[in-house]
């Protein structure tokens, strides 16, 4: 037990101490797709493979659980759900896709590179582990191997349940690291064999060094695309057309989206609402200046933010307004009720104490637990007694099973988290002991003995009640802008008629392309999964039912106002875009053709509209920026790389003009020589940048359909 030990004593004070049972496998069942759409029991596919519903949310729980282990928190919220479903859905997706291209090329990786790996215990995955060596805070394999044997060896059923979690957490929390260290391990390979299929040369590595080191000076002069109105300019089918042909590889969307309009009201407090609020916490200001109110469950009755804690804490750990009056208020004595504009709130509070306590103490601890309370208080006063006299505290702990090493404590652990009695008792007893002093603390079914190494930081600390009330609507408020806007729907049943009476009855219509269902949410609002699903199943032209949604304080409707399917996208969806591309290019042309004959930037100034600037520090490896015409031009760049001293160019299309532009000055190269192992390195360094994007393009072949929104 002494390597679970070990381990745990490098987490959090709570986790180690009482909240063990914070790193309990706990299965999120609340959150599970409790109603499988219409029988269908995929969430995709891939390859023309399915995807069940019961491999993926078993992914889920897995990742889950990892994010609580690592996190030592017993609850994910709802965007941290998100994000684990997201990450846990393309893993799964880039792990199909490697496993498939690995067995094309015979790629594995085997139980000898792992080990290898583990060896050396410098990979990125390795150093998240709790195995870490405690002198040089790195990846200690020997400690990884006791574990695993203690694991195999021991019978869980005869330890004390919170050891018994811990320690099948740990090990599934391995098991997981073990997995995704392969699958790292086996992507790293696949990359290395693309990127190594772009090996440099010296040829190339001279070209780049020269690219990106020889720099100059020009002198640009240009006419921007706006000096010609665009009304001049003749668009025809046929030009959009041939831009679209030449372009249409851009235009390909590897999944079905939609395009929507909507209304979305956002329910907020009337001015009877906030009169409301503020009699309210004044109220509460009377009922807190009692001396018989119990504390706790007074000011969590108020419904205030936040809670109240049995720990004094620094004044920084208490919401700015609070902390601002805390050095004027007096012990006892209840504030006037004030309303805060930073968080929309109104704000009572009364300082109970202040203190004057370490910030972080040096301790450390034995703990004590034996068949029942009784036989624990036993052992925990022999043990005390035994230190007392004498007795060395590490070797006693070690007969215990642990190690008695010295743990910190501070502020920093406990300020602003919720602490419930047995913690605040376990703090404040640390706090108040004094330095080398030796304590038993019963806990109830477990004792602690404690001794105080070292002692830091003195400062000032409070402990406050504080009623702290968000401004929020009432239920009238809320009821009456409900029936408002269910009139409106009810009266205005279909898309044109949306449009046309939104605005004179006071909302808004706004409108939404390209709309994947991955978004999760519609319009960022939370609580809109229904909707979700509404979208992606309804007709175009259809007009949705009222959804209540968001945290209880939006009310939404949607139209579908478009479908586009996966492939490419449909020329109308991006005709205003090429039209705007073609303007530009005829443009250019008409202006090109205007400065043909020009021989200098003198020569160009003559011509209405030109605007002329200085750039300087032009290379090939990176684009100008021309400040007049506001335009990143790589075209400049080019020029600049071949061209000689007081050279004059053509006539140049660029972004946002057309330019000549005459190099006045070569700059000295002050990146040194060329050495071309170094560049070679570096082109080599790219080549594997490219491989890591290797995977974007090997998506679009593998036909993937993500219909998890049925579900989640």
């Amino acid at each position: 037990m002494a390597t679970l030990q070990k381990i745990r004593s490098k987490g959090p004070l709570l986790v180690v101490i009482i909240g063990l049972a914070l790193f309990a496998f706990v299965a999120g069942d609340a959150w599970k797709a409790l109603q499988p759409h219409t029988g269908k029991q995929d969430v995709g596919e891939i390859y023309g493979e399915k995807i069940s519903i019961q491999d993926y949310q078993n992914l889920v729980d897995e990742y889950t659980e990892v994010f609580k282990f690592t996190r030592q928190t017993s609850t994910v919220s709802e965007a941290e759900l998100t994000q684990i479903k997201d990450e846990v859905w393309n893993n799964l997706i880039t792990t199909k896709i490697l496993e498939k291209e690995a067995a094309n090329v015979g790629l594995q990786v085997t139980d000898a590179e792992v080990k290898a790996i583990l060896t050396a215990g410098t990979h990125p995955l390795l150093q998240q582990t709790p195995f870490q060596n405690a002198q040089t805070g790195a990846f200690d394999v020997d400690m990884l191997k006791k574990f695993l044997s203690e694991m195999a060896s021991m019978d869980l059923n005869q330890l004390p349940r919170d050891y018994a979690e811990y320690y099948i957490s740990l090990n599934n929390y391995w098991n997981f690291i073990e997995k995704t260290l392969r699958q790292s391990l086996l992507l790293e390979k696949y990359q290395a064999i693309v990127g190594n299929s772009m090996i440099s040369n010296p040829v190339a590595a001279e070209d780049s060094y020269n690219g990106a080191s020889n720099s100059k000076n020009l002198l640009v002069a240009a006419i921007p695309y706006t000096s010609i109105a665009d009304s001049t300019v003749s668009v025809s089918k046929s030009d959009i057309k041939s831009l679209y042909n030449e372009k249409k590889e851009m235009y390909k969307q590897l999944e079905e989206t939609r395009d929507i309009k909507y209304i979305d009201v956002l329910v907020t407090a009337s001015q009877e609402d906030r009169d409301q609020l503020e009699s309210e916490v004044a109220e509460y200001a009377q009922q807190l200046a009692s001396s018989e109110v119990e504390l706790a469950p007074f000011i969590r009755s108020t419904g205030s933010t936040v809670l109240y804690s049995e720990v004094p804490v620094k004044s920084s750990s208490y919401p700015r307004d609070i902390e601002s009056r805390l050095d004027t208020a007096k012990i006892g004595v209840v504030s006037e009720t004030y309303y805060n504009r930073t968080d929309d709130s109104y704000n009572t509070f009364k300082v109970i104490a202040k203190v004057n306590q370490p910030d972080s103490v040096q301790y450390r601890m034995i703990q004590v637990i034996a068949s029942d309370e009784e036989a624990t208080n036993t052992l925990a006063d022999s043990i005390y007694k035994a230190i007392k006299s004498g007795a060395d505290f590490a070797e006693l702990a070690q007969k215990y099973g642990q190690t008695g090493e010295s743990i910190w404590l501070s502020g920093v652990q406990y300020e602003g988290a919720a602490i419930d009695a047995e913690n605040a008792t376990f703090i404040n007893t640390l706090n108040t002991m004094s330095k080398n002093e030796l304590k038993n603390l019963d806990l109830g079914q477990i004792n602690l003995v404690l001794q105080v190494l070292d002692r830091k930081a003195m400062t000032d600390k409070y402990q406050v009640a504080v009623v702290k009330r968000i401004v929020d609507f009432s239920k009238e408020t809320y009821n009456k802008a409900y029936n408002n806007f269910s009139q409106f729907i009810a009266g205005n049943k279909t898309l044109a008629e949306l449009e046309a009476n939104a605005e004179e009855n006071g909302y808004r219509l706004l409108e939404r392309k390209g709309f994947a269902s991955n978004e999760h949410t519609v319009s960022n609002i939370s609580g809109t999964r229904d909707a979700l699903k509404w979208v992606f199943e309804a007709e175009v032209g259809e007009v949705s039912p009222l959804y209540e949604c968001g945290e209880n304080d939006h009310l939404l409707v949607v139209a579908l106002t478009g479908i586009n399917e996966a492939g490419y996208m449909p020329i109308e969806k991006v005709q205003s875009e090429l039209r705007a591309e073609v303007v530009r290019n005829k443009k250019a042309e008409k202006l090109m053709a205007d400065l043909k004959n020009v021989k200098s930037i003198d020569d160009v100034k003559t011509f209405a509209n030109v605007v002329v600037d200085t750039v300087k520090h032009v290379t090939f490896a990176a684009p100008a920026y021309v400040s007049l015409t506001r335009g990143s031009e790589p075209a400049l760049g080019a020029f600049a790389a071949s061209a000689e001293l007081n050279q004059v160019s053509a006539p140049i299309k660029g972004n946002a003009a057309v330019y000549v532009v005459q190099v006045i000055e070569e700059e000295e190269n002050e990146a040194g020589s060329f050495d071309a192992e170094t560049e070679e390195s570096k082109l080599n360094a790219v080549a594997a940048r490219a491989a890591t994007r290797v995977m974007n393009d090997l998506y679009m072949g593998a036909n993937v359909k993500d219909e998890r929104y049925l579900f989640f």
